[in-house]
């Protein structure tokens, strides 16, 4: 799990609704038709923006901010110089009987080891990262479009509420409380937006980028595995995608 995520969402949510219980008028922000406007309307126009596949599947994407685990790039460079060694000390048909866990790598072998041109290999191993990017680039699109949205929808509850409160101007003591409730729509939806929604969508980036520059050393990789680079100069190569520090620590 990225505790970091979870910390940084409760902490947020946290920070906001504990000054509001400093106050000490907590339940007055919270109302129920508000919220159901705010965080209903916002996923109904997600199902008019994307195709309802889509829509439900971010949700499922969704997780990937919460659960899912970080590539280790220092093992996977130690897994292609341990694969390149094998290469050198028998043969590239030798690489066939290797264990290898992650699908795409394991593709990329085999690539290889069957004697696939260089072009080939790369065109094939591209469509994978070309299309991984693209299908995280939708669930990305979902919560960013909500995240768009939700501010939307409270303002639109706001004016609903507006027009109800001066639709009964003839009671001046639920001026007051009328307009509160109106506001709460406009403050729902820019908490689910900037709290929930677009921090969200930019982990989801991050987590896309990750995994592209995994899916991308391991392409360089699998090309030095056809070349029959010498173990070292594939190291020192792959080593090149690491930030200078993360090289430092790798040495």
């Amino acid at each position: 799990m990225d505790i970091g995520t979870l910390v940084g969402m409760l902490a947020g949510l946290g920070l906001i609704f504990g000054s509001i219980a400093y106050g000490g008028n907590l339940g007055g922000f919270f109302d129920v038709p508000s919220v159901l406007m705010v965080m209903g309307g916002t996923v109904a126009i997600a199902f008019i923006m994307f195709p309802a596949g889509v829509v439900l599947r971010s949700f499922k994407v969704g997780m990937k901010a919460f659960f899912a685990k970080g590539r280790d790039a220092s093992a996977l460079i130690d897994l292609m110089v341990s694969l390149a060694e094998k290469a050198r000390k028998e043969s590239l048909v030798a690489l066939e009987k290797v264990q290898v866990d992650d699908p795409f790598i394991k593709k990329g072998v085999q690539l290889v080891a069957d004697g696939t041109e260089e072009g080939l290999v790369r065109a094939v191993l591209d469509t994978e990262i070309s299309f991984m990017r693209r299908r995280h680039f939708q669930g990305q699109g979902v919560f960013k479009g909500m995240g768009t949205m939700a501010p939307a929808m409270g303002m639109i509850g706001t004016l609903v509420g507006l027009v109800q409160m001066l639709q009964n101007l003839d009671d001046p003591s639920s001026i007051g409380p009328a307009m509160a409730v109106a506001l709460l729509t406009t403050f729902y939806g820019a908490v689910l937006a900037n709290v929930i929604f677009l921090p969200m969508a930019k982990k989801l980036e991050e987590r896309s980028a990750e995994e592209t520059l995994y899916m991308e050393i391991a392409m360089e990789g699998v090309v030095s595995l056809m070349h029959g680079e010498h173990p070292t100069i594939v190291r020192e190569k792959l080593l090149a995608f690491l930030a200078p520090a993360l090289r430092e620590a790798k040495g």
